[in-house]
């Protein structure tokens, strides 16, 4: 059903990924409907399809964003029984800012929200559309979501790294799973990141893929689905 979930407005939307069984928990939901995809997206923003925001990038159809937000679910939201009473978050190509915004509605309060571009246009882009919403304004000025420029393959740059994240997600195709995020990864932790497929010749392939980090520091990893990216490469000169 991915790519069906179009609305004329984000509660049907909303309504739509729900139907699709692209979003299946509450939580999840009440996040989308709390973060209007007007403030990133200028064109017809409900439609459920990726968008180009310039510099060569796009902002993800909704359902990739539903999809990556479902699969970091157990590691996004407080739990205290698991030590998580402020979970971190590490948003790599956080580009308009959007899915970086509905990580930390999940986040909650005492949540932080850590969003890193290599295109220092798009970082001041996701800041000014987080800053249309009362709520997102109110994230920034606390200082639980933080833009900053980097270098995505090497993770957050210090000291917003010390400590590690609960959880990362990835924005662009890896050509591989870079040791810098791994090291960042707290145990336990997840990352959601597309990457090239092994073999692939340059004919473009990827899949995502969900990295898990046990509390022994066991790795795991999950291949889910194929999907088209941009890569995840130096910025632009």
């Amino acid at each position: 059903m991915a790519w069906r979930s179009s609305g004329e407005s984000l509660a049907e939307l909303v309504g739509n990924l729900c139907a699709n069984r692209m979003i299946t928990d509450d939580r999840v939901k009440q996040a989308f409907l709390s973060v209007d995809r007007a403030h990133y997206a200028t064109r017809s923003p409900y439609k459920d399809a990726p968008q180009s925001i310039g510099h060569g990038v796009t902002i993800s159809a909704p359902h990739m964003h539903a999809l990556a937000v479902q699969h970091l679910m157990p590691y996004v939201v407080p739990d205290a029984a698991e030590g998580r009473g402020g979970p971190r978050i590490l948003d790599i190509g956080s580009g308009s800012g959007y899915l970086t915004h509905l990580l930390a509605e999940l986040a909650g309060p005492q949540g932080e929200v850590v969003g890193v571009e290599h295109i220092s246009e798009l970082c001041e882009t996701g800041r000014a559309n987080m800053a249309k919403s009362e709520g997102g304004r109110a994230h920034l000025e606390s200082g639980q979501v933080k833009f900053v420029v980097g270098d995505g393959r090497k993770g957050a740059p210090s000291p917003l790294a010390d400590g590690g994240f609960d959880a990362i997600h990835v924005g662009a195709s890896a050509a591989k799973l870079h040791t810098e995020l791994l090291d960042q990864l707290r145990s336990p932790g997840r990352i959601f990141i597309p990457m090239d497929d092994e073999g692939d010749h340059g004919a473009g392939n990827q899949s995502v893929w969900t990295i898990d980090k046990a509390a022994d520091g066991t790795v795991t990893k999950k291949r889910l689905f194929g999907v088209r990216y941009v890569p995840l490469t130096d910025a632009p000169r």
